[in-house]
């Protein structure tokens, strides 16, 4: 063979490879930022200590999951999770986003510390029988993942006001307008808004799941 068509073909792995490398590099995140408002503007603190005692965390609240069990704010603590909107008769945007949630339950199951959290939007339809039903057709494990109802206000004020799940869209809703977003958030175990993710598109579902093992590494470290 040709000595230039060689040195051709070596070059051209190279760079392959190269741009594997840069690639990961790009996916795994050294540390995750910290968001407290709707714009999403990151604030990145090096140590736990540097975090404001004002920082914004999910408030306390009171509702239920698929189970009937009762889920308060404290369902967050010392772990990492998933969070999203949905409802169980969706035809749109949820089948797709909730297949993706299902991915990364399917990837991380071994993960003890990981649990997802799905608020149904329309909890005066969606109650405990049909959650639990929706969770046994879809495959959904009941002991890391959480569909969760109860009353409207208290849902729809954690997505909008809380979570912040709708803002990043530039779309100002009141307390009568639907809630409906394919955004997906990562909160860490002290109740902070880490990441924010599409949940329709896989590559975003990839660095959430890369953000998911930042998370663990810096849990223990602390």
């Amino acid at each position: 063979m040709n000595k230039l068509i060689i040195i051709s073909i070596v070059l051209m792995v190279t760079g392959c490879e190269a741009a594997k490398d840069k690639t990961s590099e790009q996916v795994a995140i050294e540390a995750l930022p910290y968001y407290e408002e709707a714009t999403f503007t990151p604030q990145w603190f090096s140590t736990k200590e540097e975090i404001p005692e004002d920082f914004h965390q999910i408030p306390k609240f009171s509702l239920v999951n698929q189970l009937g069990d009762s889920l308060t704010e404290e369902v967050f603590d010392n772990k990492i999770s998933i969070v999203n909107f949905f409802f169980t008769t969706c035809p749109g945007i949820c089948p797709k986003m909730m297949a993706n949630m299902d991915l990364v339950q399917e990837q991380l199951k071994e993960n003890e510390k990981l649990q997802l959290l799905s608020y149904s939007v329309t909890p005066e339809m969606d109650g405990v029988p049909e959650l639990k039903e929706y969770a046994e057709k879809n495959g959904i494990m009941s002991d890391n993942w959480y569909l969760i109802t109860g009353e409207r206000d208290v849902i729809y004020e954690l997505g909008r006001n809380q979570f912040f799940v709708e803002e990043d869209m530039g779309l100002e809703k009141g307390p009568d307008d639907f809630l409906h977003t394919e955004n997906i958030l990562l909160i860490d175990g002290e109740r902070h808004i880490r990441g924010i993710y599409n949940g329709l598109n896989k590559t975003a579902i990839n660095q959430m799941i890369a953000d998911v093992e930042t998370l663990q590494a810096e849990l223990l470290v602390r």
